[in-house]
């Protein structure tokens, strides 16, 4: 097996690289893990990427974010059902809407009601395209200014909208109510215990000589992206390796502390379809009986010079991660990759 699941990581990996600067692909099976990497990180030296080459992980930081609260949910430090508002500083303006305010888990599931992004930033980015750092002004000040003037496009609860806006409100209000900021809360809470020790917000020191260079679609380089304050929606970055260590937890359940926040974030669930809905963080469907009816987990990520892919089938113990840094996604391979190792664990006898 272990053979075989290298021959798929690399081939993946392989099939990446030609619409991509560098990839790095890793596939888990049980207690078996391959990590191959195609192309370049576009350094200077050019170097093939690895499991320690540091990549933006883009909205895949969302799934880190909704363990946090189910974690500081779980220590009684904050409630699934609390108002986004008593989280915030005093005088900050929520839109609410049918009398039914946004609470932590609305922002968890995409089901808040808020746009997808901050106010005026969807006019900004029609004016300016090009602009190679869109969120860098998104800053406490300025999310929760243009939160005031913010009106609702559903009902709380009712409707799944995805929402940067939301995860990244959700990521400081956290950090807020935890009296640290976020970097520090997600180390703290999630990258700690599970011993990942690459996945972080800032990028500085011997970081920055193992970090992938950025690309547009066509392979033009491209500076890397701060989030400010909407780093919970998709401002971390990590490695290959760290990022098995994440999704090994989902499978076996983490830690003592951290697994009854993992199996919290998929007790909750809104439905978007009889066959798709949502966890806290996380977007899940089943394929349908002529593709095996395989359960499938996952989050992806994309930012203006990197893509990511993290999915998982917790019943098969089985996960797929694609790093690439290109702007263009990963999703179709990676997605491939997971249906593929599912459909042969089906075939195999027990």
């Amino acid at each position: 097996m272990a053979q075989e699941l290298a021959t798929l990581a690399q081939q993946t990996a392989d099939r990446l690289a030609e619409q991509h600067v560098g990839v790095v692909v890793a596939a888990v099976a049980d207690d078996l893990m391959e990590i191959r990497g195609a192309g370049s990180t576009g350094a200077h030296h050019r170097p093939v990427p690895g499991p320690g080459t540091l990549f933006e992980i883009g909205s895949v930081t969302k799934a880190f974010t909704a363990l946090a609260l189910a974690r500081l949910a779980s220590a009684g430090t904050v409630g699934l059902d609390e108002p986004l508002c008593d989280l915030l500083p005093a005088g900050a303006t929520v839109p609410s809407r049918d009398g039914r305010p946004i609470t932590l888990q609305h922002l968890a599931t995409h089901t808040s009601g808020l746009p997808r992004l901050p106010k005026g930033m969807l006019l900004q980015a029609l004016l300016r395209p090009s602009k190679p750092d869109p969120y860098a002004d998104c800053t406490a000040d300025a999310l929760l200014s243009g939160l005031a003037r913010t009106r609702l496009g559903a009902t709380p609860g009712k409707r799944f909208r995805y929402s940067n806006l939301g995860a990244g409100l959700l990521g400081l209000a956290l950090a807020r109510r935890a009296g640290t900021e976020y970097e520090t809360l997600i180390t703290r809470e999630i990258c700690a215990p599970l011993g990942m020790t690459d996945t972080v917000v800032t990028v500085d020191g011997t970081r920055s000589e193992g970090s992938a260079q950025g690309h547009a679609r066509r392979g033009r380089p491209v500076a890397a992206w701060h989030l400010a304050d909407l780093a919970g929606a998709g401002g971390l970055h990590s490695t290959a390796t760290d990022l098995v260590a994440f999704v090994r937890a989902q499978l076996d359940g983490g830690p003592a502390g951290l697994d009854e926040a993992i199996r919290l974030s998929r007790a909750v669930e809104h439905r978007r379809s009889p066959f798709a809905w949502v966890h806290l963080g996380w977007m899940a469907h089943r394929l349908h009986p002529r593709q095996g009816a395989h359960l499938q987990i996952w989050h992806n990520g994309g930012t203006g010079g990197f893509s990511s892919f993290v999915g998982f089938d917790p019943e098969k113990r089985l996960a797929v991660i694609a790093l690439g840094n290109t702007r263009r996604p990963v999703d179709g391979p990676a997605f491939d990759l997971l249906r593929t190792l599912q459909t042969e664990r089906a075939a195999k006898p027990n």
